[in-house]
């Protein structure tokens, strides 16, 4: 009898699995049609000539493809000067960010002060005021740093470098804080039980334990020092100076006239750094992630 009972029911939980997997799947598709169709259309775009966007053909196939607008940009000085200077503020960012906010997410998940809870809290506080309402105090302030020291502050691409970890460091030290607080007390009481200092604690039980929280903030870090428009629009006015976002749209747009194009080409190539970071980096993470949940 039980045997009888049992088959309709085995029989509805397949139903339902089989359901959940057409459903997922379609979902999926989903997904993927809604953000791959605009980095396709910009490689579509990028391999015609400016004759071909114009005309009323169809907008997503290349009949006459070409390369001018890749080797347009790659003989161009002002483009390679955004992406040598957006690699440099990107990795100076990245270096600044990571040492302020894991020396500050060790401080406030194990040393234990008066305050530190609260102090936890407001950090990550701090990230959720946008960054629309930072550009205008922070010139206020660098214009009255320039004002009283005679330094320069503004139209310098190292201005990003003291800017961006503004919006950088709050969340990941935020992160960081719970990867340190998810890690046994004894650990870190047996080590200092042994004689080991308090930073022989962070870099050698720490760090190598929360290495997937030190990787996602540091991709945080990059793709947001990277992908920035606001401040470098605010704060950079000469060609020289400016880093990649803001480049494209002051030297490719002019006044009404658009090179969709070199547009496109050039929005795909500053794509590519933070994409290689998440191929090469996103299978260590989850990896990471998969070693933490499963042992002990």
């Amino acid at each position: 009898m039980s045997a009888v009972l049992e088959r309709p029911r085995t029989a509805s939980l397949r139903r339902e699995r089989r359901w959940a997997l057409i459903w997922s799947y379609v979902f999926l598709v989903l997904f993927a049609v809604l953000f791959l169709t605009p980095p396709l259309y910009m490689l579509v775009t990028s391999l015609k000539t400016s004759a071909e966007i114009s005309a009323v053909t169809l907008p997503w196939w290349v009949f006459h493809p070409t390369l001018e607008n890749y080797f347009g940009l790659f003989d161009s000085e002002a483009y390679r000067t955004f992406f040598r200077n957006s690699l440099v503020v990107s990795l100076s960012v990245v270096a600044i960010t990571m040492v302020i906010s894991i020396l500050a997410a060790f401080s406030l998940s194990r040393m234990r002060f008066w305050g530190s809870a609260t102090l936890a809290t407001g950090v990550f506080l701090t990230y959720l005021i946008p960054e629309t309402l930072l550009f205008i105090p922070l010139f206020k302030i660098f214009a009255f740093v320039q004002d009283w020291t005679g330094i320069e502050m503004m139209n310098h691409w190292w201005v990003l470098i003291i800017v961006y970890p503004t919006l950088t460091v709050p969340f990941c030290t935020w992160i960081m804080i719970g990867y340190f607080a998810s890690i046994p007390k004894e650990l870190d009481e047996a080590a200092l039980i042994d004689g080991a200092s308090y930073f022989q604690v962070l870099t050698r039980i720490f760090l190598p334990v929360a290495l997937p929280g030190v990787i996602a903030a540091t991709i945080f870090a990059f793709t947001v020092s990277w992908a920035d428009f606001l401040y470098p629009m605010a704060f950079t006015t000469s060609v020289d100076q400016m880093v990649l976002p803001a480049g494209i749209v002051t030297t490719l747009i002019k006044g009404d006239v658009y090179n969709w194009g070199q547009i496109m080409t050039a929005a795909l190539l500053g794509a590519a750094p933070p994409l290689l970071i998440y191929a090469f980096l996103m299978d260590y993470y989850i990896a990471g992630l998969t070693a933490g949940a499963t042992k002990g």
